[in-house]
């Protein structure tokens, strides 16, 4: 059977020719259909280049293995690292659909293609200690290939990091046993140490948190602490002189603002808790401009590069916790950052987007990852054969719940307002499909649970009289998923920043604040219209009005 067309192949023949030396594929299987699937794909993929081998390890003598199918990347090293002589990457699974590129990326640099990273990752990186991390993903989800790709990277990098990729609909009893209920879930020990997007300087911290908490239980500290790589992120940003330009977040709108305010020639920073802002969830653009399709994560690597390009300080994985604002004209501005370090500037652009919005009811948070999602992409699979419920009937809700019923046994939307809102053409989509179901004029008031996952919803008939003891009901359900759109980020700033009544930052047309010195861009500002060429425009604007508030500095004149 072939599982790459020939358009496919053509592209991965050319891309292994980057491989460096030569690899070999270990690949443990038995007489399932999967496993079939996994020989083919592995066989399609050694005829690209003489550079790959496949050792087939029989099923009489894989009892022992855990995982089947699975296979691994190996390479002897010719110089050890840090006292290990052999790199390797391990899937268990079919990586295809999103992992693809996993697979392809981890191929090239287990041969020795060096990663494109900085110099002060890599020796984050190298500085980790023993690690031993599971990866369970779906092919279809968005966030997944960055938390895939880093951890491989790292393992990469500092082979006493070993990382295993595993595909969940594969391996549904593990990830059952596991409680894994949203995808990509980072585990070591059995223990979660990460779930969501995460990018390689996420990771990493993550890494060295894990180290200094075995650490403080070895010696009998069980205190909170800062990890160390916060730490000296902490130090790093303190130690800075203050900028003519600092940019809170990482979006479309903060790139454009850095990439303009550098040109300009002014002393530029970021300040990011992950590249590329809320877009890397964004599955396929095909309205940027100049790009008849491109995707979320692409852009978000297309806009890293740019901004490096240019002398622009990026502070992450960190997030803007509060802002002190001067108190003299043309005076410095502190953006104060979770880690505990600081930057000042003689301006300020908030360019720190948005997040999907909660519901804001009990058991919500409790039973995040749980049950309770907002990704339908991504965690779908998950839900198979499953009765889901989708809180929202948007665009987006009903475009959730479209999407779930391939998957899902039902599918149940449930709508605040007396109608749903999503446009017709979704609404007679959603109407055809036999396993789904509409409750509209209904306020969800709880999430309840078992202690371990969700098991229903509680919702109040808005119909009904308060006193009408039919007004409660109880939908049984195994999943949630919350699609009731974006609430901007700028909690942090509702001492000293004027808001509108859904919490956006207040600008003018130039993207200037009421505060003199600090400017606002993108999904967390009032613009309008939520779009990546949007948010580009806006951002460009903040940083020209910003470069006009300096020259205007008396310290210019």
């Amino acid at each position: 059977m072939s599982l790459l067309n020939a358009s496919l192949t053509a592209q991965l023949s050319e891309l292994l020719k980057k491989m460096v030396s030569k690899i070999e594929i270990i690949s443990y299987v038995d007489n399932s259909e999967t496993s079939q699937k996994v020989k083919s794909l592995l066989e399609e993929v050694s005829q690209q280049s003489d550079k790959i081998s496949i050792s087939e390890v029989n099923n009489n003598e894989i009892s022992n293995v855990k995982r089947k199918p699975s296979f691994e990347l190996r390479r002897k090293l010719d110089n050890p690292v840090n006292g290990e002589s052999t790199v390797s990457v391990s899937f268990a699974g079919l990586p295809l659909g999103h992992e693809f590129s996993s697979l392809v990326l981890a191929l090239l640099q287990v041969s020795g293609y060096a990663p494109k990273i900085s110099d002060e990752q890599r020796d984050a990186i190298l500085k980790l200690g023993s690690h031993n991390v599971t990866t369970y993903m779906s092919v279809i989800c968005l966030n997944c290939p960055e938390v895939v790709q880093s951890l491989n990277t790292i393992s990469v990098i500092n082979p006493k990091i070993q990382h295993t990729v595993v595909e969940g609909s594969a391996f549904r009893e593990e990830v059952d046993k596991l409680g894994v209920m949203s995808v990509p879930a980072v585990f070591e020990n059995g223990k979660l140490i990460s779930s969501g997007r995460a990018g390689i300087d996420e990771l990493v911290s993550v890494l060295a948190e894990q180290e200094k908490s075995v650490e403080q239980n070895e010696n009998g500290n069980n205190g909170n602490s800062v990890s160390s790589a916060n730490v000296a992120l902490a130090e790093k940003m303190n130690s800075q002189n203050p900028y003519d330009i600092v940019i809170a977040g990482g979006g479309p709108a903060a790139s454009a603002a850095a990439i303009y305010t550098a040109r300009k020639g002014l002393r530029t920073a970021m300040i990011m808790d992950h590249r590329g802002g809320q877009v890397v969830e964004t599955e396929s653009i095909e309205n940027h401009i100049s790009q008849t399709h491109t995707t979320g994560s692409q852009l978000a690597a297309d806009l890293t590069k740019h901004i490096s390009q240019y002398d622009i300080d990026v502070f992450t994985p960190d997030w803007a916790d509060s802002l002190d604002l001067s108190k003299e004209p043309y005076g410095l501005h502190t953006i104060h950052a979770r880690s505990g370090g600081s930057l000042k500037a003689r301006a300020v652009i908030i360019a720190t987007g948005a997040t999907w919005r909660t519901l804001g009811i009990p058991g919500e948070d409790e039973y995040r990852n749980r049950g309770v999602s907002f990704c339908p992409h991504c965690d779908g699979p998950l839900f198979k054969d499953k009765n889901v419920v989708v809180v929202g009937g948007g665009n987006s809700g009903v475009e959730a719940a479209i999407d779930l019923a391939g998957v899902a046994k039902h599918v149940t939307v449930v709508e605040f307002m007396d109608v749903l809102k999503a446009d017709q053409v979704l609404l007679n989509a959603l109407h055809k499909l036999p396993n789904t179901e509409v409750i509209t004029s209904a306020a969800v008031s709880s999430i309840e649970g078992n202690g371990s996952k969700v098991t229903a919803i509680r919702y109040i008939d808005r119909n009904k009289a308060d006193d009408d003891e039919n007004r409660e009901h109880i939908v049984e359900t195994d999943g949630v998923f919350v699609q009731i759109g974006l609430a901007p980020n700028t909690r942090w700033l509702v001492n000293n920043i004027s808001l509108n009544n859904r919490g956006e930052i207040i600008t003018n047309r130039a993207g200037c604040t009421d505060t003199p010195g600090v400017f606002a861009a993108g999904d967390c500002s009032d613009e309008p219209y939520k779009q990546i060429v949007t948010a580009y425009g806006s951002g460009a604007n903040a940083a020209l009005s910003a470069f006009d508030y300096l020259i205007r500095s008396p310290q210019n004149k």
